[in-house]
């Protein structure tokens, strides 16, 4: 039992890290062939590197940060780090919730009505329910689905990998040997990795049990591994035709086009709505406990759950029917370089000095 609660502890903040970052543009590849498969598939292996040392080295000093000074909602974390400035990080939290939350309900509704035919209202509402209901369920309940749902999406994307290579194995081979390195890979690398600082702020809640530095930085070693260990299924799979999966919109649409696995497809994206649901519910439980944290020290916020989770639910429905492909482009950039001067530098520098003073 000891030995089941100490490996726990390791992989669950990696599994829940990965949950809430594969959501949207991830899982569908868009994402993988832009900043990874642009540079060529070796280029793009070496870039996905790059992606998975910067998350791992963040994740292992603040995963330390929060275990030394015990701040396991990123408002106490942020306060700690910047002391009054802390505030800004909020800033940058609640305009990237918006966004996502815009995101994965659109993503929803264009997903449902592209297997069933049945409205985009549809979509939006099963992944609202879904949202609700794990919220509603309390932190466990989260860690759990989470870890669990990580485990579907790795058996169900090493399958598609094992259908990818059995009918077009040669083809990914051919790519690999022609060895090209775009020249900007590690740029790319590290540009994907800061797009996803914010996503590192969200599971702090995952953290209570780490005992040791050791069990820090090993649990923020994996969790950089984990989060970028799906990406590389879907990297090596493009490889079959990699010029058709960077000219496609769903890049893994694409690839089950040839592939012709009508059954696996649909597995595939049923895996994907989950995802979808993961990362909204993960945004949503990092502000809730922000709020906890911040506004109800002194009383439950039980009461006031339900509410909240109601309201920034109906929000993100709102926010997604405008049109957010400029707002994204745009609005995405510069929230991210928001975390990475507000985040990621300071708890690279000051973060590591304080827990120096504090001696570990």
């Amino acid at each position: 039992m000891e030995k089941r609660r100490k490996r726990t502890r390791y992989l669950t903040p990696g599994l829940v890290f990965q949950s809430v970052l594969i959501g949207g543009g991830y899982g569908t590849g868009a994402e993988i062939a832009r900043y990874f498969g642009s540079h060529g598939l070796l280029g793009g292996l070496l870039a996905l590197g790059a992606t998975a040392a910067a998350w791992a080295l963040l994740c292992a000093v603040t995963f330390e940060f929060v275990r030394v000074f015990r701040t396991y909602d990123y408002g106490s974390m942020m306060r700690r780090l910047l002391g009054r400035a802390g505030f800004l990080y909020d800033l940058c939290f609640y305009a990237m919730l918006l966004l996502v939350l815009g995101v994965v309900n659109a993503t929803a509704a264009a997903m449902v009505r592209a297997l069933t035919g049945l409205p985009p209202w549809v979509g939006v509402a099963l992944l609202s329910a879904g949202v609700v209901l794990l919220v509603l369920k309390g932190t466990e309940a989260i860690e759990r689905a989470l870890s669990l749902w990580a485990y579907v999406l790795y058996a169900v994307y090493l399958l598609f990998l094992t259908a990818v290579f059995l009918r077009f194995g040669d083809a990914i081979a051919s790519e690999l040997q022609k060895g090209e390195i775009g020249s900007g890979w590690l740029f790319g690398g590290l540009r994907y990795a800061s797009y996803n600082l914010i996503c590192v702020s969200m599971i702090l809640y995952t953290l209570r049990d780490l005992r040791s530095r050791r069990e820090a930085v090993t649990c923020g070693v994996l969790a950089g591994i984990l989060g970028a260990a799906p990406a590389l299924p879907l990297l090596l799979a493009m490889g079959c035709d990699l010029p058709a999966a960077l000219a496609s919109e769903t890049p893994v649409t694409a690839i089950f086009e040839r592939l012709n696995m009508p059954w696996l497809y649909v597995l595939f994206e049923i895996v994907l709505f989950g995802t979808l649901v993961e990362t909204a519910a993960g945004f949503i439980k990092a502000l809730e406990d922000r709020l906890e944290q911040a506004l109800f020290r002194r009383r439950s916020f039980e009461l006031a759950r339900p509410l909240v989770t109601g309201a920034v639910t109906a929000l993100g429905i709102c926010v997604s029917t405008f049109g957010l492909t400029e707002l994204i482009d745009k609005g995405y950039g510069a929230i991210c370089y928001g975390a990475l001067f507000l985040f990621a530098l300071p708890m690279l520098t000051a973060g590591v000095g304080k827990i120096r003073r504090a001696g570990g």
